[in-house]
């Protein structure tokens, strides 16, 4: 799973879901830069390592050992949780993970070296596994 090697801060503030400013499109690796085919999402939200790992793996299984892929995203925001019957108060709750915010337009994953049918094939796959709605893009 990908988290961050050092962080600077432990437990980040929560900071407030601005529905308006989600839903704008991102203006940042929105293009298929190394790839042939990317994974686009078409929605906001925020994407925890477990799944980035999920759509990785199905993704390699899926293009085999010709082809070549990229993951756009880094999970680098911590995410914490209070334990079970814990009561209200008592300060926040440990680190339980590391997310990554993603906006419409971003491209998720890349594919590369392997034919049209495959690569969308494997990026359908790796879109089930996203908590947002993501679209298969080309080049």
């Amino acid at each position: 799973m990908l988290f961050p090697k050092k962080a600077k801060h432990r437990k980040w503030q929560t900071g407030r879901v601005n529905a308006k400013k989600m839903e704008r499109p991102d203006t940042r690796g929105v293009t298929v830069s190394f790839g042939s085919y990317g994974l686009k999402s078409m929605g906001q939200a925020r994407v925890t390592s477990n799944q980035i790992e999920a759509s990785r793996k199905v993704v390699v299984r899926t293009i085999g050992k010709m082809g070549k892929m990229w993951i756009r995203i880094f999970p680098d925001r911590p995410y914490t949780q209070k334990a079970a019957e814990v009561g209200m108060g008592k300060g926040k709750g440990d680190p339980q993970g590391y997310v990554t915010e993603v906006r419409p337009g971003r491209i998720l994953f890349e594919v590369d070296g392997v034919d049209e049918a495959t690569a969308r094939a494997a990026l359908r796959k790796a879109g089930m596994k996203m908590p947002v709605k993501t679209k298969v893009v080309a080049r």
